[in-house]
Order: C-alpha cells, then sequence, then structure tokens
C-alpha cells in the first residue's frame, strides 16, 4: 500500500513515476522498498491515466453513500422481521410442548 501512495505523491507532485523516484519515497520514511514490488507496481501504471482512474474511483465510493441510508430503514425491517420470527418460534416451540403433554 505504502507504494501506491509513493505513486500518487510523486504523481501529485508532477514527478515521473519511475521505479528510483518510487525507492526514493519509501526509503524517505525509514523503510526499505522491496525492489520486486516495486518494479511491478511501476510496469502497471505505465499505461494509467492516474487522472482518470482517480475520477473513477472518487465517483465509485461516492455512489454506496445513498444506498447506505436505504440500508438503515433496511436494518430496522430485518430487525422487526426477526422479532416476528423469534414469537413464532415460541409459539411453535409452546404448541410443541402441548402436544408433548398429550403423549405423557
Amino acid at each position: 500500500m505504502e507504494m501506491v501512495y509513493a505513486a500518487m505523491l510523486l504523481h501529485s507532485m508532477g514527478k515521473e513515476i519511475t521505479e528510483e523516484a518510487v525507492k526514493k519515497v519509501i526509503e524517505a520514511t525509514g523503510e526499505k522498498a522491496d525492489e520486486a514490488k516495486v518494479k511491478a507496481l511501476v510496469s502497471s501504471l505505465k499505461d494509467v491515466n492516474i487522472e482518470e482512474a482517480i475520477s473513477k474511483a472518487a465517483v465509485a465510493a461516492a455512489a454506496p453513500a445513498p444506498a447506505a441510508a436505504g440500508g438503515e430503514a433496511a436494518a430496522e425491517e430485518k430487525k422487526e422481521e426477526k422479532k416476528e420470527e423469534k414469537s413464532d418460534e415460541k409459539k411453535d416451540e409452546e404448541a410443541a410442548a402441548g402436544l408433548g403433554a398429550l403423549f405423557g
């Protein structure tokens, strides 16, 4: 994850995202950069339009928010359904206990 942050930092500063630049950013934090992961990240970002990816991610992250508001109502309905199920189960248990009394 820290390598992605390093790449985003370089991008926001207008710098080219290279293996050396990513390593320098990570090493500036006092950590050692994993060369294989850095190489994989840089090669995977070569053909990516980072601005476009960020804008799509922002839109995708904002979309679930309205559903979350509706999710509260759904959660309330589920709670009510569980209460009804419990009362139905209790009635079934009482009925079963009554039948058991018939057979001794």
